[in-house]
């Protein structure tokens, strides 16, 4: 089924990066990198499909070779942590045909990168036809009209109320302030990609019949009340298929049985509430009817159909003396009490998997932080003209740790020590609040059962006397 997935991140020499090395990856290609000599072999990599570079109107022809491209990039860039290229992942609708995709995903990356002036180096990925994936190295730095590299950002003094440039007596120079040359990296401008991506897809799908579509929103944002599962990623995907089980699969299968025991119980409230407003203001059936339908209704009954029913009326009436219903509408001020129990209650469960689930995230990221730590400042320890090897042999381990460290900064909220007893401490007091909320639930469930066993005996009952008020309005007429 057809998934949404568009991540943006940023490929930076500061990390230990390298374009040249990130599109022979991508494309597994061999390309020698002439900023460090190093010559980056992926030829062995399988699964990738399509490959192509997209250039705007601008740029000089040569650069449509994905080896002269990306040295240009890396000659142009000569700080220690420039920023290289921006990638963007995204997941292709399995609904689609291999050229569909293709065909799609070209039109997306030429509407909102190269005609903004980026090169483009599009690979399209699909090992087995399960899991197919784009994967777009985009320039950071504009072209001029000339073809040559223009500047990221420009510098403008700062003036003050007279309009005069003020002097930095400390730095001996007049302050100023820097000025990006395009909104490349503002962040609305991730959100207009990511709707974006969200809307060629679904036009892709409308185009083939396809019922299923995406959203590039949070459940949150839609105002959907479902807890959204976590994503897999590739190794355990890959683990999943094989038929061996991982922690976020059985994340993911706990998250789609509470949503479904959550929806579920929802709908059963709701017809009963429907099913009480809907019964007249004369007649209904009283709930002595009630009671008797459910041990009477059927002639022929088994023993054990017996005995089961009056079970039934049994647990059916601890409800009735534990909640005082003694008439109908006692019964439904009790069925509504239970859907304002049932959404609260659900809120509840809901905030607090939301809360686990972050947690649990927070703590994995804390597991590969402490595990990659020792080989990357081994690495960082070398000396600059001889990581690369150490890089190239241990990119996975850096690659891990510097996302972890990013993904802890990001989440620390301005602290410098990483809360793990607290995030271990929290998570641990939810879990058990958990098990209190689940029991709540499942009385509830209990309580809309009991409801529902009355609606069977009211329902059982109605159809018993029906013949006879037929009988009776006939013998009106008659006379």
């Amino acid at each position: 089924m057809a998934i949404y997935h568009c991540s943006i991140k940023i490929i930076s020499r500061g990390k230990g990066k390298s374009a040249v090395a990130a599109a022979a990856y991508r494309a597994a290609q061999t390309i020698t990198n002439n900023y460090d000599g190093v010559s980056h072999d992926y030829t062995q990599k399988r699964g990738i499909v399509h490959t192509e570079i997209m250039l705007p109107v601008h740029a000089p022809a040569e650069y449509a070779d994905r080896t002269v491209l990306w040295n240009a990039v890396e000659r142009i860039e000569q700080g220690k942590n420039a920023q290289l290229a921006r990638e963007i992942e995204l997941a292709l609708p399995v609904e689609l045909s291999r050229e569909q995709n293709i065909s799609f995903v070209r039109e997306y990356v030429q509407q909102y990168f190269v005609n903004a002036g980026m090169c483009a180096d599009l690979c399209v990925h699909d090992t087995d036809g399960t899991n197919p994936h784009a994967q777009i190295l985009l320039t950071m730095r504009p072209l001029n009209e000339d073809g040559t590299w223009g500047d990221k950002q420009k510098k403008e003094y700062i003036l003050d109320g007279n309009g005069n440039k003020i002097y930095d007596p400390k730095k001996k120079q007049y302050k100023c302030k820097s000025i990006p040359t395009t909104d490349w990296n503002e962040q609305s401008k991730a959100e207009i990609w990511r709707a974006g991506w969200a809307d060629a897809v679904n036009t892709a799908l409308e185009q083939q019949n396809a019922a299923v579509r995406v959203d590039h929103r949070s459940f949150a944002r839609q105002g959907v009340e479902q807890l959204p599962t976590v994503h897999l990623g590739v190794s355990a995907m890959q683990m999943e298929r094989k038929g061996v089980r991982t922690e976020r699969g059985d994340t993911n299968r706990g998250i789609v049985v509470t949503n479904r025991e959550l929806r579920q119980t929802n709908v059963r409230i709701m017809k009963l509430k429907q099913w009480l407003y809907s019964q007249p203001l004369t007649g209904a059936p009283t709930m002595i009817d009630m009671m008797n339908g459910i041990t009477g209704g059927q002639e022929i009954k088994s023993q054990w159909k017996k005995i089961a029913d009056l079970q039934a009326a049994a647990r059916v009436l601890v409800f009735l003396q534990e909640n005082h219903i003694s008439d109908p509408e006692q019964l439904a001020d009790t069925v509504i009490k239970l859907h304002e129990d049932y959404y609260e209650l659900s809120k509840q469960i809901k905030a607090d998997e939301r809360r686990i689930g972050t947690l649990n995230q927070h703590l994995a990221q804390v597991e590969l932080f402490n595990h990659h730590k020792a080989v990357y400042k081994k690495y960082k320890s070398l000396d600059p003209k001889k990581r690369g090897a150490y890089a190239e042999k241990h990119a996975d381990e850096n690659a891990a740790y510097e996302s972890a460290r990013k993904y802890l900064k990001d989440h620390l909220n301005g602290r410098t020590a990483i809360p793990e007893k607290a995030w271990r401490a929290e998570r641990d007091r939810l879990l058990a609040g958990r098990f209190a909320s689940m029991e709540k639930y499942y009385a509830l469930k209990s309580d809309v059962k009991n409801a529902e066993v009355l609606r069977r005996g009211a329902m059982n009952m109605m159809r018993e006397i029906a013949p006879e008020r037929t009988a009776v309005r006939a013998r009106g007429m008659e006379l």
